[in-house]
């Protein structure tokens, strides 16, 4: 009886975790006119790129990666990629991802203008320009998942 708990359980918990990723992104109705999707990484640094494609280079100091999905659109002047990463455990290497994105700046600036955020054990990277109309809703979808999220909506 105990295994059938052990096993009933890790598989809701498996399916909740699962969909958090999929709750965050974009759904074809978010994206505004203009925009394809691509199935191509579109980051606008290399750091962004080589975060997602070498995530596993950085696990013993940041934690093992369950996860990790993105999403990339393409509108003349605004291309970019959005980079959902979810973690075994609650990211701590808030740090690290401000040199690596930023380096002395700590903060996106037009040519380092990646934008992150982080909550419990889920980070997302916008690798997309400052001024991205697609970034801009896809931080406030983000930002009101988890306002939502915390008042019981």
């Amino acid at each position: 009886m105990k295994t059938i708990f052990t096993i009933l359980f890790v598989t809701i918990a498996g399916l909740l975790f699962g969909q958090t990723i999929d709750s965050l992104k974009l759904k074809g109705t978010e994206i505004p006119v203009g925009y394809s999707k691509s199935n191509k990484l579109l980051c606008v640094t290399p750091h962004a790129d080589s975060f997602y494609n070498q995530t596993d280079l950085y696990e013993t100091f940041l934690g093992k990666v369950t996860k990790k999905e993105f999403q990339s659109f393409n509108k003349k002047g605004d291309k970019g990629s959005i980079l959902y990463f979810e973690f075994e455990e609650e990211f701590k290497g808030q740090t690290f991802l401000n040199g690596l994105l930023w380096g002395q700046e700590s903060e996106p600036t037009k040519s380092e203008p990646d934008e992150y955020f982080v909550k419990g054990n889920i980070l997302i990277i916008w690798s997309f320009n400052l001024k991205s109309e697609l970034k801009q809703i896809s931080k406030t979808k983000v930002t009101n998942f988890y306002v939502d999220k915390k008042s019981g909506v």
